[in-house]
């Protein structure tokens, strides 16, 4: 295949991806971007050309969502987040997409995990922490900084509350729309919004378009409980490739490469 159409192939199944979990459906699917898209361009590019594309897929799920968010819960997490971001923003040169992804899987897994002991099932419905809240806001503002897989570390603390799909899919939508507005600035001073990063965004724009539109007419239409299947199935896969992604980044980078 020419390396031209490999990109974009790579490219546009990746962005479709992220658009479909911007509507809420497949939250945390989005984290597969970034680690498809460094198969055709460096992983930290790849994270700056996806941050335009967020943003635009975070315009309409907050427009189309946009009296369906959980106030509280994210009055809990934002200001965590902040900070999580602040603080990816430092460590930015000192810590490798490898080893996010490592540990990101790590404790998704031990979420999952702990989703299936008797335990969960007390805490579900019970009101959200704060203190719990604010530190999972911060990992997740974190880890959405390095290379945008924020999605496990707001469900650990948020699919437990048990929401209906749609007040999901709003609470997330505004959530990642402000976090992803935070990183604007910092993204830019460390030259990650160059012109050809926003050359190959403002092509792949009206996909991202398209995929949040099929994902909020899914949403809209499946079932609690088929939803929270779905979700806690792909959350555990996707663990499992993101232990595995950042295993062979940290301890075999000449097999990463």
């Amino acid at each position: 295949m020419p390396p031209d159409l490999y990109f974009w192939t790579v490219a546009v199944l990746a962005v479709f991806i992220v658009a479909l979990s911007k509507s809420g459906l497949v939250g945390s699917l989005g984290m597969v971007a970034v680690p498809m898209m460094s198969l055709v361009m460096p992983a930290r590019d790849a994270a700056g050309m996806l941050l335009p594309l967020l943003l635009v897929m975070d315009a309409i799920a907050i427009w189309t969502y946009r009296k369906d968010a959980d106030w509280r819960i994210l009055r809990i997490m934002l200001p965590g987040a902040m900070v999580g971001t602040l603080i990816g923003w430092a460590l930015w040169s000192f810590v490798s997409d490898a080893m996010v992804l490592l540990f990101i899987g790590i404790i998704t897994l031990l979420f999952i995990l702990d989703a299936l002991l008797p335990i969960r099932k007390k805490l579900e419905g019970l009101p959200p922490s704060k203190p719990w809240g604010t530190f999972w806001g911060g990992f997740a503002g974190f880890t959405s900084f390095i290379s945008h897989p924020g999605g496990p570390p707001f469900q650990i603390y948020v699919l437990p509350q048990r929401l209906t799909p749609v007040i999901y899919s709003g609470t997330t939508a505004f959530f990642f729309a402000i976090v992803n507005t935070a990183k604007l600035v910092p993204y830019f001073f460390l030259g990650q919004l160059n012109v050809a990063n926003l050359e190959r965004a403002a092509i792949l724009a009206p996909l991202a378009v398209a995929g949040v539109m099929v994902g909020v007419w899914l949403v809209r239409r499946i079932s609690v409980k088929r939803f929270y299947q779905l979700t806690y199935w792909l959350v555990f896969l996707l663990s499992l490739k993101l232990i595995y992604d950042g295993a062979v980044g940290v301890f075999m980078p000449g097999a990463a490469a």
